[in-house]
């Protein structure tokens, strides 16, 4: 049986259920994979923990469900940054969750730098360091002959970024559109069923939907971060959110969605990418779609993508995702993958 050693650095809302489904998934994965994946490091923001036998889970899904720290253990360790915490065990995945942060990346950015330096591959649900410094981070990877994956970062558990890495490696693609963000989603689809933005918005943020601050989700900079992503790993152009038209949704009445209704269309938030001569146009805006589009038939809840090809012909993909699980699995999903392919 092979072992695979991990060091898991944010225990938020993706980290507390990956570490859930290492546990629900253990025989698993060893069925199938042949592989133990075992946590030797452990850290969220205030310590870690490190035991190259592999930490208690059980232990630390305790610690978090009752509200402390992992800096409340006996045996923790302080530290000022996770990426000098890594550097005192040896890991060979590092599974950096640390909370988004786009102004500077940080500090996910400096412990996916200090990994990839290393020769340790990274599996992340950040979406920070890759809408900030792609281009560096994958050249990095690359150098040292480790892997960088991320497609938890894109659309949750729907394998937005799979399809187009994998599947559509040899296919030139025309066109890429996708409802990228559940909240605005979940937003226009109460509108349309008769309530206001406000009314709207405020029920998404008494369900967890939204955030008390929506800014990122309505003014569609979300949507915009991860078409960025998109356009960087599978459209191979180099990007950056300057290069992506971005338009939100809060100017959107009541009158707009009965006048696309009376057309029979529906308002969706749409990014896309549009394939022009050798380069693409990538905006993010509410767009009127005719209600037999795919994407028009997307509930609350629900996110999509399709990929319009010259050769594979045009894929459409959703998912429903109303919890954080989906987006566990997917980095569980990318550390299956780095175990089992080596770079």
């Amino acid at each position: 049986m092979h072992q695979t050693r991990l060091a898991v650095i944010g225990l938020g809302n993706v980290g507390h259920r990956l570490l859930e489904l290492l546990q629900l998934k253990r025989d698993t994965l060893q069925a199938r994979f042949h592989r133990q994946f075992v946590i030797v490091g452990v850290c969220d923001s205030t310590g870690g923990v490190t035991d190259p036998r592999g930490v208690d889970i059980a232990t630390i899904l305790e610690l978090k469900r009752s509200r402390h720290c992992l800096a409340d253990l006996p045996q923790a360790q302080i530290h000022a940054h996770p990426a000098d915490w890594l550097s005192t065990f040896e890991s060979d995945i590092v599974v950096e969750l640390t909370p988004t942060n786009l102004q500077t990346g940080e500090p996910g950015l400096s412990v996916i730098r200090h990994a990839l330096a290393r020769k340790i591959s990274v599996v992340t649900a950040n979406k920070g360091p890759l809408v900030l410094a792609y281009a560096e981070l994958a050249t990095l990877a690359r150098q040292n002959g480790v892997a960088l994956l991320h497609s938890a970062t894109v659309t949750g558990g729907l394998p937005t970024l799979n399809i187009g890495t994998r599947d559509l490696n040899v296919a030139t693609i025309e066109r890429v559109e996708g409802i990228l963000n559940g909240t605005t989603n979940y937003i226009l689809s109460r509108m349309a069923q008769g309530q206001t933005y406000a009314e709207a918005l405020k029920h998404a943020q008494e369900i967890g939907m939204a955030e008390a601050d929506p800014t990122l989700d309505v003014d569609g900079w979300d949507a915009a971060n991860k078409l960025v992503i998109i356009a960087n790993a599978v459209l191979r152009r180099p990007t950056q959110l300057k290069d992506v038209s971005v338009e939100g949704i809060r100017h959107i009445t009541p009158e707009d969605i009965r006048s696309a209704a009376e057309h029979k269309q529906t308002i969706k938030l749409i990014a896309s990418a549009e394939r022009i001569g050798k380069d693409y146009n990538l905006s993010v805006r509410p767009t009127r779609l005719e209600q037999s589009h795919p994407l028009a038939r997307l509930g609350a809840g629900m996110m999509g993508v399709i990929y319009e090809t010259d050769i594979n012909g045009t894929i459409f993909a959703a998912i429903q995702e109303e919890d954080p699980y989906p987006t566990a699995a997917a980095v569980l999903r990318d550390i299956v993958q780095v175990a089992t392919h080596p770079h």
